[in-house]
């Protein structure tokens, strides 16, 4: 995939790894990212805001699929890559194929996992991983008001 700041997880953990040694705070947001909205703008803003280098872990078609069903992912896994690198506050892409970010955060050991805010910090999944390399978790993006699922409905209402 021709995209700059994307980097397959094994490129991206040599990246990263030369950005703490600038003393860079990094911070890692993930999720499907299938029909961006207001609401994934907040949660990508706000998340860069909790420290230097933001980087974004997408859920492959694959694993979208998993998730959320068949007819899933609307925007195919290119197209969800360069739409997240396009944002300025994102430094970093990457895909995973897993249903939980686990494997990333361990290759990555981010200082602040970030979630949105249809999680608890006692609800992340991966919160005893963030926990056991002494990183910090983190929730933002407001409200949750917004959802990939509910637009897919009121598309679905208004053209049927």
């Amino acid at each position: 995939m021709s995209c700059a700041k994307y980097l397959p997880l094994q490129r991206l953990t040599e990246a990263i790894a030369g950005e703490k040694r600038k003393g860079k705070t990094i911070v890692l947001a993930n999720g499907g990212f299938d029909l961006i909205h207001v609401g994934h703008v907040r949660y990508l803003q706000q998340a860069r805001a909790m420290g230097d280098v933001l980087v974004v872990a997408l859920n492959s078609d694959q694993s979208l699929r998993a998730l959320k069903g068949e007819g899933r992912a609307l925007i195919d896994e290119e197209g969800r890559v360069r739409i997240i690198a396009a944002m300025a506050c994102v430094d970093y892409v990457t895909l995973f194929a897993e249903p939980t970010v686990a494997g990333v955060l361990l290759a990555l050991t981010p200082h602040c996992h970030c979630k949105g805010s249809d999680y608890t910090l006692d609800s992340i999944p991966e919160r005893d991983i963030v926990r056991g390399y002494g990183g910090r978790m983190a929730i933002v993006g407001g409200e949750k008001v917004r959802s990939t699922s509910l637009l897919i409905h009121r598309i679905k209402e208004l053209y049927g």
